[in-house]
């Protein structure tokens, strides 16, 4: 199966999936941190090219309800939010059978751009990593992500002063990472694709 990972310069997705033997490649406008197949490049240019299954992660940066306080701050926002979420239904109507992408709780306004709400919220504590991350995702042609092994969360991913737990915050908060640390994949979520979507 030809698989295009989109938005990722980590490899962690890609590398799941070529470890189950399919023909994966990661495309990012970053060069990727480890060897392997991998498209530096705008990914829209890319996207005819006879692809089975195409796992994107767009930025969240500006859709993301996390930024909600900014939004009607700073009127540029509004206007990089509608670039963000054309750019992301691009992904969702791509001309490949199988499609996943992933963000996280965004604006309704954005959903509107888009035109379909996620189908599916993931944590990576239901896939043996032991953190609290709310993922939403968007699928077509793909069935839910199933659970492969649920741990007790002990902690957020990312630090967020809106972190609770039914109503209680956890012991730690998390911690303070970068934009390119919050957006890698975990890989047990990785391997949980490559599983349960790589097929024979």
């Amino acid at each position: 199966m030809r698989v295009l990972i989109a938005c990722e310069f980590s490899g962690i997705v890609r590398e799941a999936f070529t470890k189950k033997g399919h023909d994966a490649w990661s495309c990012d406008i970053l060069p990727c941190e480890i060897p392997g197949n991998h498209i530096q490049d705008d990914v829209l240019n890319h996207l005819n090219k006879n692809w089975d299954l195409l796992i994107a992660h767009p930025p969240c940066t500006y859709l993301s309800v996390a930024g909600a306080g900014w939004i009607n701050r700073r009127p540029e926002r509004k206007q990089q939010m509608v670039i963000a979420a054309n750019f992301f239904k691009k992904l969702l109507d791509a001309p490949i059978e199988k499609i996943c992408i992933e963000n996280p709780l965004i604006y309704l306004d954005a959903i509107k751009i888009i035109g379909k709400k996620y189908n599916q919220i993931i944590e990576p504590y239901h896939f043996g990593e032991s953190y609290k991350k709310r993922t939403c995702l968007w699928l077509k042609n793909l069935p839910e992500l199933k659970p492969t092994k649920i741990v007790e969360p002990h902690t957020y991913w990312v630090n967020s002063s809106s972190n609770y737990r039914k109503g209680k915050k956890l012991s730690n908060k998390g911690i303070h990472r970068s934009k390119k640390e919050r957006s890698r994949t975990f890989k047990g979520i990785a391997d949980a694709m490559a599983e349960q979507w790589g097929g024979n």
